[in-house]
């Protein structure tokens, strides 16, 4: 039993330190934008479409690497895309075109995110902790890639005034390439396959036949919508509305370092609480806050209270919505059914982060894409209230259960 808890413990630790790295990184692409765009000649749709890419490739190939990681482990899973990682931010330092932009940023960056984030990670701690535990280490790996946005933001920062984004790229590919060992160290170690456990094709199509999945599924398309728009978009709106540059950063650094509170805190209360109540209640919310963001005088002080509430409300979806899809369909198949759940976040952060661009060189603003992220807010609110989180009853392992 200790030999258990040390092994659970230790992957809950290695688990952190590589989603650390990935979120961390990643949430600093906001900051290039401005002086990529300006350097290079681009509108900021070349930027915007490259991360919108991101996104999608990131959402289409997370179903196939959990999946890989369900039947092998994750250990495999995230050294192949920390490297895959690595190589596309040394090759976004050195693009100077908008197809070496997609195919970098866009293409390896997307592909190495699917292998180091949520879905592959939680599965492997959903494998490893008891089920009433689940939730809260789920939280606390997901507050890890928190801590790793708010600690990496102000050193992209001065990576970025220091040695120019072209070299920050490349420094932060060196840091990316950490992953690789940490993920060698990760042994986790895929559920025995029991008599009753459903095979992948049995496992889709359960999950297809189940109204929640598809309403966690929708719910999850606002979440991504949401957070990338914000995460890329927001600097450069603060900077068209007079506001310094570094009080962009600042907001996103308040944003990552009250999302670690927000993570821990949904996981402790999807323990205890509704999983798919709190996340109808945390939709609304996060609606509201936009709301106040955008029609109320916008200064210093509202920039940096906005990235402290947004902030809370950031990624606390993630421990609730794949606690639920394990509450539901078990574990066995669980970074892959995730997987599917998280490709429609993705899905939604394309949009959101491409539509922002494009409508900011149509229009000279974001008024249109602020106003669609707070009605689909009280959109996702409604569609969560009606998830059950009961698990599925089955009557023989392959047969689908509406």
């Amino acid at each position: 039993m200790d030999a258990l808890r040390r092994h659970s413990l230790l992957l809950i630790l290695l688990g952190s330190l590589v989603i650390s790295l990935a979120m961390g990184l990643r949430h600093g692409f906001g900051l290039f934008l401005e002086p990529m765009s300006s350097d290079l000649g681009w509108g900021r749709e070349v930027f915007a479409f490259a991360l919108a890419l991101q996104n999608l490739i990131w959402g289409f190939a997370q179903p196939f690497t959990g999946a890989l990681a369900d039947r092998y482990g994750a250990a495999r899973v995230v050294v192949i895309g920390g490297a895959l990682y690595a190589l596309g931010l040394l090759f976004m330092g050195i693009s100077e075109s908008a197809l070496g932009m997609s195919l970098s940023a866009g293409l390896l960056i997307g592909l190495g995110l699917s292998g180091t984030t949520f879905s592959v990670i939680l599965g492997a701690v959903g494998r490893a902790v008891a089920p009433e535990k689940r939730s809260m280490a789920m939280g606390i790996v997901s507050a890890a890639g928190s801590f790793g946005q708010f600690a990496m933001l102000p050193g992209t920062l001065g990576l970025l005034g220091w040695l120019g984004w072209s070299a920050a790229l490349l420094a932060m590919g060196a840091l990316a390439a950490m992953m690789v060992p940490l993920g060698a160290m990760l042994k986790d170690r895929p559920s025995a396959r029991l008599a009753t456990d459903l095979s992948l094709r049995g496992a889709l199509d359960e999950a297809a036949g189940h109204r929640g999945f598809w309403l966690l599924c929708l719910g999850f398309f606002v979440c991504g919508f949401q957070v990338v728009f914000i995460g890329v978009h927001l600097p450069g709106y603060l900077f068209d509305n007079g506001l310094a540059l570094h009080v962009g950063s600042t907001v996103l650094a308040l944003v990552g370092l009250f999302n670690i509170f927000g993570t821990y805190a949904a996981g402790w209360l999807g323990g205890i609480y509704s999983k798919p109540r709190l996340l109808s209640w945390l939709y609304l919310t996060r609606g509201a806050v936009i709301a106040a963001f955008v029609f109320l005088p916008l200064s210093p002080a509202s920039a940096y209270l906005f990235g402290i509430a947004i902030g809370l409300l950031w990624l606390s979806t993630v421990p609730l919505t794949n606690g639920i899809v394990a509450a539901v369909f078990g574990v066995r198949h669980l970074s892959m059914l995730g997987g599917i759940v998280f490709l429609f976040h993705q899905v939604g952060s394309f949009t959101g982060v491409w539509l922002g661009g494009m409508l900011y060189d149509l229009h000279g603003d974001y008024d249109v894409v602020w106003k669609l992220a707070i009605l689909l807010s009280v959109i996702a609110a409604l569609l969560h209230w009606f998830i059950s989180e009961a698990p599925i009853e089955r009557n023989a392992p392959r047969e689908a259960q509406a």
